[in-house]
């Protein structure tokens, strides 16, 4: 994070930069922010990235309200000093209404991208406490075996006429496919493609 305050340009609208907030690990633009002179030098001292709210005419920290902070990985700036982009460890939603990120196109695929990313996470870091530690703990067999189980109650959940039940149930059909993937070393991404190459067949 080599960034020196005093070479950016904020004169060039009224004393606001643009800042491009992306996830580290996808690269999905999450959102867009402004940043005056002191925004940015609390989001250095603080490693959260501080805004300017045109509206408030204030200071914010994103997330002090949702706890959706935006821990910051690393910082570029552009050629002329007059924007910059913050790479960021996204949490699960970025937007205020609750998305993972403020624009839509692909909100899905970043979602599940995202959600893979934290998986492959919980089976590095196996924090206590956690559903998915305990799965990774488990084994291969008992996750493949968890797997099935949530695919027979998918089935059982389709037949039915309660949809929020049926909803519910392919939610945990994801998951626990996406921690499969994780136990066996192979990404969301290499799954996609495939799915691609198929398409394109």
């Amino acid at each position: 994070m080599n960034i020196d305050i005093e070479k950016l340009d904020f004169d060039k609208a009224d004393g606001l930069i643009p800042a491009i907030v992306q996830d580290a690990a996808t690269g999905t633009v999450l959102m867009v922010g402004y940043q005056n002179r002191m925004a940015c030098k609390q989001t250095l001292e603080c490693g959260k990235v501080v805004f300017w709210s045109r509206t408030k005419k204030r200071l914010w920290v994103k997330g002090e309200s949702s706890g959706n902070v935006l821990a910051i990985v690393d910082i570029l700036s552009d050629c002329d000093n007059d924007a910059l982009v913050y790479l960021v460890n996204a949490p699960l939603a970025t937007c205020h209404k609750g998305d993972f990120s403020c624009f839509q196109k692909h909100q899905s695929f970043d979602f599940l991208s995202t959600l893979s990313t934290l998986i492959e996470m919980r089976k590095d870091k196996r924090p206590e406490q956690s559903y998915t530690t305990t799965l990774f703990d488990s084994g291969l067999d008992r996750i493949a075996q968890k797997l099935g189980e949530e695919a027979v109650e998918m089935v059982i959940a389709a037949k039915n006429s309660d949809d929020d039940s049926f909803l519910g149930e392919s939610a945990d059909l994801l998951f626990h496919f996406l921690v499969l993937c994780a136990e066996k070393n192979i990404s969301y991404d290499a799954v996609i493609d495939t799915l691609r190459e198929r398409q394109v067949g």
